[in-house]
């Protein structure tokens, strides 16, 4: 019985954090070891990475890459082609997850999702950031205007021709604004290269 009592405790933890914690979180939290691996022997728990749990008796997650990245890496921002992909402004389809981390921090060392990793300057890093709501989890992710002026800063990393579909997606869905884009532009000191394909656009 009081077996039984621990592990529903433990479970409304879980359901506290949108189902899902790490390893280091559930004990924070007062969940003991023995209770976690009580819970994942039960099945009443999930591994979806190493030291990362999730309730079994949720529905499966509909952007787990993303959930997983929210959770282990909370200090990375969701960018480039994978926050392409989650505004709708590509045709590309991410193989891995494009994270930002302000340059002079540690590469984070997680086994799945495969990661890009892209350093941004401190003075830009946090311009732009959207906080979404993926699964029940917070996911920090660059707003599309501002992901579209980083590819073109990261074109020779993804390629030109993605960032220009971006740029033509973003204005043919009225997305942003020229106005908007320049904003970002000048911040991210690439309005001398992103002018030209803008007024080609008009």
């Amino acid at each position: 019985m009081e077996i039984k009592r621990v592990t529903e405790k433990a479970e409304k933890v879980f359901r506290k954090h949108g189902g899902i914690l790490r390893t280091a979180q559930a004990l924070a939290e007062g969940i003991h070891p023995r209770t976690l691996y009580e819970l994942r022997d039960q099945g009443r728990v999930l591994p979806l990475n190493r030291g990362l749990y999730r309730l079994a008796d949720l529905p499966p997650l509909g952007n787990p890459d993303l959930a997983t990245i929210a959770v282990c890496l909370p200090s990375a921002v969701i960018c480039l082609v994978s926050a392409l992909s989650f505004h709708g402004i590509t045709t590309q389809i991410p193989h891995q997850v494009d994270i930002a981390l302000p340059r002079g921090t540690k590469s984070p060392k997680l086994t799945f999702p495969p990661l890009r990793i892209f350093r941004f300057s401190p003075s830009t890093f946090g311009k732009g950031i959207e906080t979404r709501i993926v699964d029940k989890v917070k996911v920090r992710i660059y707003s599309p205007v501002r992901t579209v002026v980083d590819c073109f800063k990261f074109r020779n990393r993804i390629g030109i021709d993605v960032a220009v579909e971006a740029l033509r997606l973003c204005r043919q869905r009225r997305v942003a604004t020229i106005g908007e884009i320049l904003t970002y532009a000048r911040l991210l000191r690439m309005e001398r290269v992103m002018t030209p394909y803008l007024e080609a656009m008009q």
